[in-house]
């Protein structure tokens, strides 16, 4: 049987072998979120493969490790953390940056090419049987999708396997929609009585963090009472605790402290709470800050309530659902006395004013309102370097408000306010990491204000004292490249795929400085890579349908231009392709794609020339006149318009105007032999203007 699988059935023990291929990992891996929380499959995954891959493929290991850490940070043992920056090294009171949640794209993307790659050096085909997808993470279900996407079944067979209702929407139900092919799989007959007494099976139950499908264990766990319940809780706790694994604090370990008791559910929820907003893992973070508010409240525990209020808040904004974050921030208000909670507050609430809403919901003047209000707070801080720090970083959010009002000279104000409010109150090595946020915003505002060379120097800066921060390495490369040192730029944009875990900008990005560069072939591998990891890009749907059209690949670059007009069809330039790929052999096609192209947009000098060489080869004159005439006054210094205008011009009997043609052309392109051959052609025959 070749295609992945999906496995519907009534028993989530039984998982039967339809497949032949060895296994991949000694067992089945388990998708539930409450065993391990977010990545409880990619972890599994990756504690199961990396130690070999470690022997065979110790590179591949390397290039990857940030997702292998990201998912199983039991690894660190084994494989050394290389590529630590400022922001994965703060200590929490410093940690001023969140990463994207687009992050955890990423890492799926980075653990698809471990698999795949692993696996084709072993070989050997391979089976990959995961349960309980129905009870994923977000992290592991977008893991799941790229894996059923990406890799080819005839080289890891993937059987998603579910026990109950799957999730209507989202991107593993779209992969499995369109990647799996449904099997229902008949209940097992039930086995022999487990376990000799009621309360072994109602400790089997909880030892299998309740989740196991045998109906009698579950009895046997629900006839018992409350404190009973709670004492086999807490024996699992304790035994988890010893196990020493960090990402059972993600899962299990808070689902058993929260039936213990009070103290036990806090310290277990915030520790899993922490973990996850630190590594951008939102969601779970959300159901983290949800489930210990049900513990605390502002009176009995101020502290940890405002973390598990302003970390589901910072996550709700993060997943772009800052309605909820502002109605928890309005709440709050209410509820609290506490000076911090209305000065992180009010500064939250800025930045969903002026980032996070939806574009019809902002506001930036309602935003700066609020953050003058956190600096006002900040202001009357006692203490020197708190109020240094909380000073310079607000100021760093009106600078962003003041960009979107359009007074970039403002925003840069106010960041060397910051800088130098920094450098003068705390020491060399006090807050290293947001000094580094400060200055790379402010080598975003100069390149935004024309002063690349200043600009240029933050981001060397910053590189200096973050090497491994990829997004750095990303933003300088595209500033080189403004500045027409494309080398550069290509050696940055390499390191920025090195450090990173994969991200379709930085393959789309080199492939434009590598065609520029001459590097064909390494242009359409970034391409292709750019579109292996976003499917649907357009942009490099059209650069690479037309690379290989120059290649004269063509039946390939039709694929592009028919993916690329199926994602968007309004994009005049794929039209032109496909008008180019019909030219020869269907004009009538050709010339309504040209035609289409033109009405997205009329003034596409692609297409006006396109259509007019077709009207040319047709002998219509006219109309490629018409054509070249709207072309030119698009583009009046383009020279092969100017010389493609004077042929038919010439043609026409317009010889004066020819001439004028390319004597422009030529003084555009003095070093084209066609121009200068035609325009010595004309003078020879004695046309004069």
């Amino acid at each position: 049987m070749s295609g992945h699988l999906w496995l519907r059935t009534a028993d989530r023990e039984h998982v039967p072998d339809t497949t032949g291929a060895p296994p991949l990992t000694p067992r089945p891996l388990s998708a539930h979120r409450r065993l391990r929380g977010p990545y409880t499959f990619g972890g599994g995954l990756a504690r199961a493969i990396v130690p070999s891959a470690l022997e065979a493929v110790p590179d591949l290991v390397r290039l990857h490790e940030v997702a292998v850490l990201s998912m199983a940070p039991e690894l660190r043992e084994h494989v050394g953390a290389t590529k630590e920056t400022l922001t994965s090294l703060a200590v929490p009171k410093e940690r001023t940056r969140f990463y994207s949640r687009l992050r955890t794209l990423r890492l799926a993307h980075a653990m698809t090419e471990l698999v795949r790659d692993t696996v084709a050096a072993g070989g050997e085909r391979r089976t990959l049987v995961v349960r309980d997808v129905e009870s994923a993470d977000p992290t592991d279900a977008e893991l799941l999708s790229v894996l059923l996407r990406r890799v080819d079944p005839e080289l890891v067979t993937i059987l998603v396997c579910s026990s109950g209702p799957m999730p209507a929407d989202g991107p593993l139900a779209e992969a499995i929609g369109e990647f799996a092919a449904p099997v229902d799989v008949p209940a097992a007959e039930p086995g022999p009585m487990p376990h000799d007494t009621a309360e072994a099976r109602a400790r089997a139950y909880v030892e299998a963090e309740c989740l196991h499908g045998d109906a009698r264990l579950r009895e046997a766990y629900d006839a018992l009472s409350a404190a009973e319940r709670a004492e086999l809780h807490a024996a699992r706790l304790a035994a988890l605790e010893a196990a020493g694994e960090s990402t059972l604090r993600l899962g299990a370990i808070p689902f058993h402290a929260e039936r213990v008791g009070h103290d036990e559910g806090v310290k277990a929820l915030r520790i899993a709470l922490d973990h996850c907003i630190d590594m951008g893992f939102y969601d779970a973070t959300v159901d983290y800050g949800e489930r210990g508010r049900v513990f605390v409240n502002a009176d009995n525990d101020p502290e940890n309530w405002w973390a598990f209020t302003t970390k589901m808040t910072t996550s709700l904004a993060a997943l772009a659902r800052p309605k909820e974050a502002e109605a928890l921030y309005d709440d709050a208000r209410a509820t609290s006395h506490r000076v911090a909670v209305h000065q992180q507050a009010a500064y939250a609430t800025a930045m969903l004013f002026t980032r996070h809403h939806e574009p019809e919901d902002r506001d930036h003047r309602r935003a700066k309102g609020w953050i003058n209000q956190a600096i006002a707070f900040a202001s009357l801080l006692p203490n020197d370097a708190d109020r240094a720090f909380n000073s310079a970083f607000y100021r760093n959010g009106l600078a962003l408000i003041e960009l979107h009002l359009g007074e970039p000279a403002k925003a840069l104000e106010l960041v060397d306010e910051g800088l130098r409010l920094l450098d003068a109150t705390l020491s060399e090595d006090e807050h290293k990491l947001h000094r580094s946020v400060l200055r790379y915003n402010r080598a975003q505002v100069l390149a935004g204000l024309g002063q690349v060379a200043e600009a240029l120097a933050d981001y060397d800066a910053v590189i200096d004292v973050d090497p491994n921060y990829p997004e750095y390495h990303f933003d300088r490369a595209a500033l080189l490249r403004r500045l027409g040192r494309d080398e550069e730029a290509l050696a940055d944009y390499d390191d920025a795929i090195r450090l990173s875990p994969p991200f379709p900008e930085a393959y789309f990005n080199r492939s434009v400085v590598r065609a520029a560069l001459g590097d064909v072939d390494g242009s359409l591998a970034d391409l292709t890579e750019t579109l292996a990891l976003e499917p649907h890009n357009v942009d490099a749907c059209v650069n690479r349908a037309e690379l290989l059209m120059e290649a004269g690949r063509f039946v390939e670059a039709a694929v592009d231009v028919d993916t690329g007009l199926e994602a968007d069809e309004t994009r005049a330039e794929l039209h032109v392709l496909r008008g180019h790929l019909n030219a020869e052999e269907d004009t009538a096609t050709a010339r309504a794609a040209y035609d289409r192209a033109l009405e997205l947009a009329p003034d596409l000098l692609g297409a006006l020339t396109a259509r007019a060489e077709l009207a040319y080869g047709e002998g219509d004159l006219t109309a490629a006149l018409a054509d070249l005439d709207k072309a030119a006054e698009a583009h009046p210094d383009d020279p092969a318009v100017l010389f493609n205008r004077a042929v038919v011009l010439l043609d026409l009997g317009f010889g004066e105007r020819a001439l004028a043609d390319l004597e422009t052309a030529a003084r555009e392109a003095p070093d084209d032999p066609d121009v200068r051959e035609k325009l010595d052609e004309l003078l020879g025959a004695g046309v004069t203007r």
